[in-house]
């Protein structure tokens, strides 16, 4: 058996990442350990666009590491680490020298100043080295934790520079030290004094460049949204929603193909970049803040829509993609995608909810008018391109034998599974993406019959005989009693795990109110409910273990996106439940919800277990905390009246009392107050 140094993973196995501290401000990320350092293992490094630019940045004390005491965020884009400075210290137990190591990370550029202080009787004096190499890696290498090599730098006015393929480039700029070369990498010194009440700082910059790269930042400093100021009796909801705005503010990109246009990237560090399903949902949650960002995320996408049929890619007309890169990817184990991949069933009528929604918080018909075009061909696509087998739901499969196996949101190998463990044979057609279907055509028309386009009662009775197929091949039977399975098969029967998927059914207008009161039992049970959220399948399951990617786990956009559902449908006490959830997950992960984490029951351990190949920042992940103040407030948009309403409440808000002063819509902002007692009071405050 080969071992590993602690803390590193061996050659050929995905990198962890769950105790690394993480710094972004897109397209650029910088992952380190807890102290600062970044060695070179694993997944730490300097990333821009998909290239890691530096692989270690190791600083020394009189050849000695400094200690580390604490560290973590401080602002959007800004990390700091406290390390103690034992090596020069004056004598007796306590610290009295210390280094701050600041992390300012820009678009390009991270500005990363070494602060020493000290608090002895006398100056402290050492030399301060700080050892850089580089790799060039590509992400996918890194991902696949493909090893790579060192790669020698030059000498450049000012510093050190590091030269790879394609036009990449690092500069790093190390005023006053001194700087040696080697094959390996660069070291620049200081000889430093320091006096006591005077801190030292030592200035320190990295710049990069990735010639070609399709996403960039934003021309536009201003952020889409609106910060909301939110007061609540339990604290938990303000400190996740400041860390969430704070992540998100860090994941705004643009596409090459819409330079104008913002959207949010997926996750940081593999999903740097834009995704259809994964851009939309987070756009769809932050509605309730402004509609800038849904604009030009549906912009985005429409830029990129498909024209043609294009079996290496998955494009088929009017479909909307999965992902974009500036080159092949290579996933490993055969799976390569192209640079503009479209292999995803879900995105295409997630836009047309997303065109819809925006409308109804208050995007002005102008920019509604504009997207109609785009709105046709994704209804062109839903009927008569995303039902591969004729059996009239929307399906999937890969036709390239390299693509995605499985094209819903749960797109691991072995996420569509039989409750008895056996995977299912595609073409699938998942649960969810009916319903998301239904909910896209009678959005559409709506929206063509305001617009004055013909086509509206065409696409209701669509969706009128999709809900009647949903009901009578979906549904299923255990010991429990009746629920949706996760999809059916190529041979047209259910695959009956009792899995997340039937929670994106609600509120979407496909069940009867007595369908949904049965789907929000389910997930709300022990099997389903972790206590920390919702677990993606049933621990009944045979596939069941709780860091199982899609197989036990809790992702909280999937949590979030069945409290959306419940409190659409009405059905406040089981959104309390996954919300309750939701807010007692964040604390042990210091309010940035992850990608995803382990689906163990609350009691069991100290906490819910990390998963350790977690994204995060993670788009959805944070903007689930704007699901969680909305669910809370139970504020919906009234369209024709140009205001906010708030549905009464029956029970207690999980909370206490809650007010949210900032709340978008129709051009105008809100503050929105729900009081323990059960006043409520939505006024308009601009």
């Amino acid at each position: 058996m080969t071992e590993s140094p602690a803390g590193t993973a061996a050659p050929g196995l995905q990198p962890l990442l769950h105790d690394l501290l993480v710094t972004t401000m897109a397209p650029t990320q910088v992952w380190s350990g807890p102290d600062g350092q970044i060695r070179a293992t694993g997944a730490q490094g300097v990333f821009h666009a998909d290239v890691r630019v530096l692989s270690s940045t190791v600083l020394t004390v009189d050849g000695v590491e400094p200690e580390w005491l604490l560290s973590g965020h401080r602002d959007a884009g800004v990390s700091e680490a406290v390390l103690a400075l034992r090596m020069i210290d004056g004598p007796g137990p306590d610290p009295t020298a210390w280094v701050r190591r600041r992390c300012e990370v820009s678009p390009g550029r991270v500005h990363a100043p070494i602060v020493l202080e000290c608090a002895t009787q006398e100056p402290v004096s050492g030399t301060l080295r700080l050892r850089m190499s580089s790799d060039m890696a590509g992400f996918d290498s890194v991902k696949q934790g493909a090893p790579a090599g060192p790669l020698r730098p030059e000498v450049v006015d000012g510093g050190v520079q590091w030269t790879g393929g394609d036009g990449v480039t690092c500069r790093v700029l190390v005023p006053d030290a001194r700087i040696d070369l080697d094959d390996e990498g660069a070291t620049a010194a200081w000889d430093v004094t320091v006096h006591p009440g005077a801190p030292l700082t030592l200035d320190w910059d990295v710049v990069a460049e990735v010639r070609g790269a399709v996403v960039q930042r934003p021309d536009n400093p201003f952020i889409e949204w609106r910060r909301p100021v939110v007061t609540a009796d339990d604290p938990r909801l303000g400190r996740l929603l400041h860390r969430s705005l704070d992540d998100l503010a860090t994941l705004r990109m643009t596409w090459d193909q819409a330079p104008r246009e913002t959207f949010l990237a997926a996750g940081s560090p593999w999903f740097f970049t834009l995704f259809g399903r994964d851009s939309l949902w987070a756009a769809r949650f932050l509605l309730p803040l402004g509609t800038d960002l849904a604009r030009g995320t549906l912009r985005t996408l429409a830029a990129g829509q498909g024209t043609r049929d294009e079996p290496a890619t998955q494009e088929q007309p009017g479909k909307i993609l999965h992902e974009v890169r500036s080159k092949t990817l290579n996933l490993g184990e055969g799976t390569s995608l192209p640079p503009v991949y479209y292999g995803t069933v879900d995105a295409t009528p997630l836009w047309v909810c997303l065109l819809k929604d925006a409308w109804q918080w208050g995007m002005a018909d102008a920019d509604v008018v504009d997207l109609l075009p785009a709105l046709d061909r994704c209804l062109v696509w839903m009927q008569d391109h995303g039902d591969s087998d004729g059996d009239g739901f929307l399906d999937y499969q890969d036709p390239t034998g390299h693509g995605l196996a499985n094209q819903g949101w749960k797109d691991s190998g072995d996420s569509i599974q039989w409750r008895d463990g056996r995977l299912a044979e595609g073409p699938i057609a998942l649960s969810e993406v009916q319903a998301y279907a239904y909910e896209a055509a009678m959005g559409a028309a709506d929206l063509l019959d305001h617009f004055g386009r013909p086509g509206g009662e065409d696409w209701r009775r669509w969706a009128a005989d999709l809900a009647e197929r949903f009901r009578a091949r979906f549904w299923t039977r255990d010991a429990e009693g009746p629920y949706p399975g996760i999809a059916l098969d190529r041979h047209g029967a259910v695959v009956d795990s009792v899995a997340s998927n039937m929670g994106h059914l609600l509120g979407t207008g496909l069940l009867r109110p007595d369908e949904e009161r049965v789907i929000a039992g389910r997930l709300v049970g022990q099997d389903m409910s972790s206590g920390y959220g919702l677990r993606t399948l049933s621990t009944t399951s045979a596939g069941y273990w709780p860091l199982k990617y899609h197989g036990g786990s809790v992702w909280a956009h999937d949590t979030a996106i069945a409290v959306h559902g419940m409190s659409r449908a009405g059905l406040r006490d089981a959104a309390t439940v996954l919300i309750g959830g939701l807010l007692e997950a964040a604390g042990h992960f210091g309010y940035q919800l992850p990608e995803l984490y382990g689906g163990n029951p609350v009691g069991d351990g100290p906490g819910p277990v990390p998963y350790p190949a977690a994204c995060h920042p993670q788009a959805w992940s944070a903007g689930a905390a704007v699901v969680v103040l909305t669910a809370l407030l139970d504020v919906v948009p009234d369209r024709a009246e140009g205001e906010l309403r708030m549905r009464p409440a029956s029970t207690a808000l999980p909370v206490g009392s809650v007010r949210a002063e900032g709340i978008s819509g129709f051009g105008g902002h809100w503050t929105v107050e729900r009081l323990r007692d059960g006043t409520t009071r939505a006024t308009r405050t601009t």
